[in-house]
């Protein structure tokens, strides 16, 4: 039998030598999911002997981690805001700046206040699922083309305890949209294929490609969210938007050319141009 440091030693090896730049962290954050522990409780258990089952988990998993499979993937679920989520192939991994995005959509309005939101390409859950967590007076649509990711969304609304609070819908963007909403927020495709191509392979072989890519140098989808949304807002509505850090200068010409009464660009934690908003007009 081997004890937990002993197969913790062999995984970091393992993915040092298959090129991972902090293999040591890798590992214990794997170990740590796998065996269902924090990773402050590993250093307390390393004499720990580890059953014939345990090591071969532990062994597949370090074999998956290798291949640059991404970790939520191996243990089946990721944090995201206050909740804990299933993450698989089905959509996309939520990254921390769409937690940002979040912080973002909430400040437009007051948290006692009825604000009806549309999620717009839902994927997992997550944008719609956190809101609808985090504001118990707001009513919450989200909406998606995928039928798998419409499936893992619902499976995450049931996991959350949140199914009767987010109503889902198969929709092509605003194509089966019908009622109107005082915010919108959407973390749509806005890479570029080269942009994917130079990605880490986590997210160029496990992300969905259809959730990362847009045409028109990852301009198309944002551009027709823009474009779409009056349609579908209150007046003093707001559209909350992820986007590419080099997008903002073509975003406010189209938020222009729409005709909303303000616009602007708002930057993530590391000072980057991340999120834009557009105000309906009265």
């Amino acid at each position: 039998m081997q004890t937990l440091l002993e197969t913790l030693r062999k995984a970091e090896d393992f993915l040092g030598r298959k090129g991972f730049v902090k293999p040591k962290g890798e590992v214990e954050h794997l170990f740590a999911g796998v065996l269902g522990l924090k990773r402050l409780d590993l250093y307390l258990q390393f004499e720990r002997l580890l059953t014939d089952a345990e090591v071969a988990r532990l062994r597949d998993a370090t074999v998956r981690r290798a291949a640059h499979e991404p970790l939520q993937h191996i243990l089946g679920t990721v944090e995201f805001r206050n909740l804990t989520l299933k993450s698989d192939k089905r959509a996309l991994i939520p990254r921390p700046e769409t937690e940002e995005l979040i912080d973002v959509a909430l400040a437009c309005f007051p948290a006692e206040q009825a604000v009806r939101v549309l999620d717009l390409g839902t994927g997992s859950g997550a944008i719609a699922l956190a809101i609808a967590q985090e504001r118990p007076a707001w009513s919450v649509d989200a909406v998606d083309a995928s039928d798998d990711a419409l499936a893992l969304a619902r499976e995450n609304a049931l996991l959350t305890g949140l199914s009767e609070r987010v109503r889902f819908k198969k929709s092509d963007w605003f194509s089966a949209v019908t009622d109107k909403y005082d915010l919108i927020v959407s973390n749509p495709p806005y890479l570029t294929d080269a942009e994917v191509a130079s990605a880490e392979p986590e997210v160029r072989l496990h992300d969905p490609l259809s959730a990362l890519v847009a045409p028109e140098d990852g301009l198309a989808d944002l551009r027709r969210i823009l474009e779409g949304a009056p349609k579908f807002l209150n007046p003093d509505g707001w559209v909350v938007l992820e986007t590419g850090i080099t997008q903002h200068s073509q975003l406010a010409a189209v938020s222009v050319a729409v005709g909303y009464s303000k616009s602007e660009g708002s930057a993530d934690l590391s000072g980057r141009p991340r999120f834009w908003l557009a105000l309906a007009s009265k």
